[in-house]
């Protein structure tokens, strides 16, 4: 088996609850396009076959004094990898694949759009609102977490987008607030388009509210991905097809970015537990 290119750490800094981290990675760097991920090895060479995390890439930058560069941000709360993951330092090294699944499909020309993000899943949402401002869209940007520190990026978020929303709570009234935002946005606003990341749980109301409008949510779905690879069939979602038969899709290579009124629910929700 082909080894996974090493990626040298060059920057970190702490974000709130989270940690930002900046990595050499050129091959990955000139290919990445919002709402693609990367998948990193946990704990060194021993353990790279078995356990990888699998992270929303923050910002790609082709070309720099390093290289091209990647920026993921980690979630060291989420669990021991994760923890692993979040105590790297600048000049470490990980093993890492990408650019992992599809990216945001973007529109042809300038309109009105609301992207939504949650938590340290909300990484992407800051780089895929400027691209959509190159494209001549208006953004309005929403950014949730259960306090301050798990937000992502709200500074950074204001100077990009028209409009900054801004909304805390613990689950299941965070999910609840956030489908309220979004139906007010829907309904007093021309939003042709909504961009969500996010788990499971925060993204499936967001879709549901939106279905009355006739809105497509493109869901970017930030859900455990052991290998990154499409290998061991862990990070399954349950989609219908346009006939409305059901079938399975990987969420690392054939999602994680999905249209929501695609992807079954209820039935992710029971596989999720």
């Amino acid at each position: 088996m082909q080894r996974a290119p090493r990626a040298e750490v060059i920057a970190t800094r702490r974000m709130g609850a989270f940690r930002h981290h900046t990595l050499v990675a050129p091959d990955i760097a000139d290919r990445a396009r919002p709402g693609q991920m990367v998948s990193v090895a946990i704990g060194g060479p021993a353990s790279a076959l078995v356990s990888r995390r699998t992270l929303p890439i923050a910002a790609a930058s082709p070309s720099g004094t390093y290289g091209g560069t990647v920026d993921v941000i980690v979630d060291p709360g989420l669990d021991a990898g994760m923890a692993w993951l979040g105590d790297l330092r600048a000049h470490d090294e990980v093993a890492m694949i990408g650019p992992v699944g599809r990216a945001y499909p973007l529109p042809t020309s300038g309109v009105d759009v609301l992207v939504v993000g949650v938590g340290a899943s909300a990484a992407p949402v800051g780089w895929l609102a400027a691209h959509l401002r190159d494209r001549g869209c208006r953004v309005d940007l929403t950014l949730a977490g259960p306090d301050d520190r798990h937000l992502v990026g709200v500074i950074e978020a204001r100077r990009i987008a028209g409009s900054v929303t801004v909304l805390t709570g613990a689950d299941p009234e965070l999910g609840a607030d956030l489908a309220a935002r979004v139906r007010t946005q829907l309904r007093t606003s021309e939003i042709a388009v909504v961009y969500a990341a996010g788990r499971a749980r925060h993204l499936a109301p967001v879709v549901e509210v939106a279905r009355p409008f006739g809105v497509v949510v493109q869901c970017c779905v930030d859900e455990d991905m052991p290998c990154g690879t499409g290998l061991c069939g862990s990070c399954e979602i349950p989609v219908r097809a346009d006939d409305g038969m059901r079938h399975t899709i990987r969420g690392c290579t054939e999602g994680a970015v999905l249209r929501g009124d695609r992807v079954d629910w209820a039935a992710l929700a029971e596989e999720l537990g």
